[in-house]
């Protein structure tokens, strides 16, 4: 299991995008539609789409032009999200669409993200299809990760909401773009969510994203706000996002504001997109980075990208030793009982079980 080609064959159906009317937008003067999805709320005129591509105004109401048309769905280890404290070695479905609504230089997932619907191949899969094949493959959750999962609200939301009627984990892989009240919407149906910290350098995410940094964190403080489990990714650019200082300020924030309990992953750059011309992240840096994260109070740093290294795997904060071990996103031990340590009985943060 785990190949995109056993789901692709099970539905090979290709087409253009599908149609659905969009949650979370207004009329205003004149042809206007204003979007207010995600932070951009792009006016959008008669004919027109949004920044993400893939919101377009037709005849006075906006449509989502990818609901129901994923481009892929595959299975997973639930650690690729990533996600490491939740049912660890369990499958995961993860579900994505074309287009995003950041523009990052560096994005790993550029050949989908940065395409708009009719530039790529997509599947005919609807948000109940999707569940019924979940179970089917075995799987304990569904993931909406890849591209940006807020530029397909409207499936994810469906599919969530269906999701956990048949008892599955629910999860989202999120730049944390997204406006706070459809953030709180969906919360109502997810278990987990993996955001996206990509820096904490507001010029970073205007050079580099296209975007801004302030309603990333106020995402952020939504989720811990719900008592939903988050993680949190950021990858190590070099040159660009490398600094300890800020990497510091960051791991402060994350501590005052969401909880020194919070997972974060260093994860290593590879050079993609618009940025080949940069290295790979050092594992020095990653290594200095997790050390940094630790000495502000910091109990779960991981590093990711590097395979078999000793950050791959989650130990107690209290005595320090192993309690799950991983080697990239495998899972080789689990010994978490009951979201405790065997070893000390300390608590471990996180959902340990499907029921």
């Amino acid at each position: 299991m785990g190949a995109i080609s056993e789901l692709f064959s099970l539905s090979p159906q290709a087409g253009e995008a599908g149609n659905r009317k969009a949650m979370f937008f207004k009329k205003t003067e004149g042809n206007l539609l204003q979007c207010e999805l995600c932070f951009r709320r792009c006016l959008i005129p008669e004919g027109q789409r949004g920044f993400c591509r893939v919101r377009e105004n037709r005849k006075g109401e906006l449509q989502n032009l990818v609901y129901g048309r994923p481009v892929g769905l595959q299975i997973d280890p639930i650690e690729l999200e990533p996600m490491y404290h939740m049912v660890p070695g369990h499958k995961n479905l993860c579900i994505y669409t074309a287009s995003c609504n950041f523009r990052c230089k560096h994005c790993q997932n550029w050949s989908i993200s940065q395409s708009a619907p009719e530039q790529i191949r997509a599947l005919k899969f609807t948000p109940k299809e999707i569940v019924e094949e979940t179970l089917k493959q075995g799987c304990q959750s569904i993931s909406h990760s890849i591209n940006e999962p807020t530029v397909f609200f409207e499936m994810m939301y469906e599919v969530a909401r269906m999701a956990k009627e048949k008892g599955l984990l629910t999860l989202c892989h999120t730049n944390g773009g997204i406006a706070r009240a459809p953030m709180i919407e969906l919360l109502k149906f997810l278990d987990g969510v993996t955001v996206d910290l990509k820096s904490f350098s507001p010029k970073f995410y205007q050079d580099i994203s296209e975007a801004k940094l302030e309603p990333v964190l106020e995402t952020l403080k939504t989720i811990r706000e719900s008592g939903k489990h988050l993680e949190i990714v950021n990858l190590i650019i070099p040159t660009l996002n490398d600094k300890m200082d800020d990497i510091r300020k960051m791991c402060r924030w994350i501590v005052q504001h969401l909880g020194k309990e919070t997972p974060i992953h260093f994860t290593r750059f590879s050079p993609q997109y618009k940025m080949t011309h940069l290295p790979y992240t050092p594992i020095k840096t990653l290594e200095e980075a997790m050390e940094m994260a630790k000495s502000e109070g910091m109990k779960y740093v991981y590093v990711g990208n590097v395979v078999g290294h000793p950050a791959n795997s989650t130990y107690c904060p209290k005595c320090g030793k192993k309690v799950i071990e991983r080697t990239h996103f495998i899972l080789l031990k689990n010994q978490v009982k009951n979201g405790l340590c065997p070893f000390c009985k300390e608590k471990i943060p996180g959902v340990w079980s499907v029921a």
